[in-house]
């Protein structure tokens, strides 16, 4: 199991949901201080065509993962842009992976995917919180960045709390 409980997910998004504008500015700020490329990764969406608006939803997924990264009482290793290259090449390759398969096969695959990632709460967070904003389905290039940038945030987390341990 990962770092991070159902129950610290539930109380960052209770959290989070709580926050008014300046709460949050001064939890970007405690991002870029302890976690930069998590932060900088989520703000270069607006380069590659996904609109203000549309980038509350990554923002709003990092700001719940960071809270519930603090109240997991784990010692967090910084995600550097090499990790997240990293999980962006293993999460690449395991959707072309995908891509062939007939989808009786490729749903098998994405469920034990999901059932033994060792982030599953937050991995389930992230995939209910893009559904519920209509993202799962990519219909452009910023849609796309913007799911592979969420997904990859679940995995330089689940790589950054296993590489510090409990």
């Amino acid at each position: 199991m990962g770092a991070i409980s159902q129950a610290a997910l539930v109380q960052a998004a209770i959290d989070v949901n709580g926050m008014r504008p300046e709460h949050k500015v001064h939890l970007a700020d405690e991002i870029f201080a302890q976690q930069p490329n998590l932060l900088a990764s989520v703000l270069s969406l607006s380069r590659m065509g996904v609109d203000m608006l549309l980038l509350e939803v990554p923002l709003h997924i990092l700001f719940v993962t960071f809270q519930a990264m603090k109240r997991s009482g784990h010692a967090w290793a910084v995600v550097t842009e090499d990790l997240q290259d990293q999980c962006m090449q293993r999460l690449t390759a395991r959707m072309r992976f995908n891509e062939g398969l007939p989808k009786h096969l490729a749903d098998q695959v994405v469920q034990q995917f999901c059932d033994e990632h060792p982030e599953r709460y937050l991995l389930a967070f992230v995939y209910g919180h893009l559904g519920n904003h209509d993202l799962l389905c990519v219909r452009d290039d910023a849609e796309k960045y913007l799911m592979l940038v969420a997904l990859n945030l679940v995995e330089c987390v689940a790589l950054a709390g296993a590489a510090t341990g409990p």
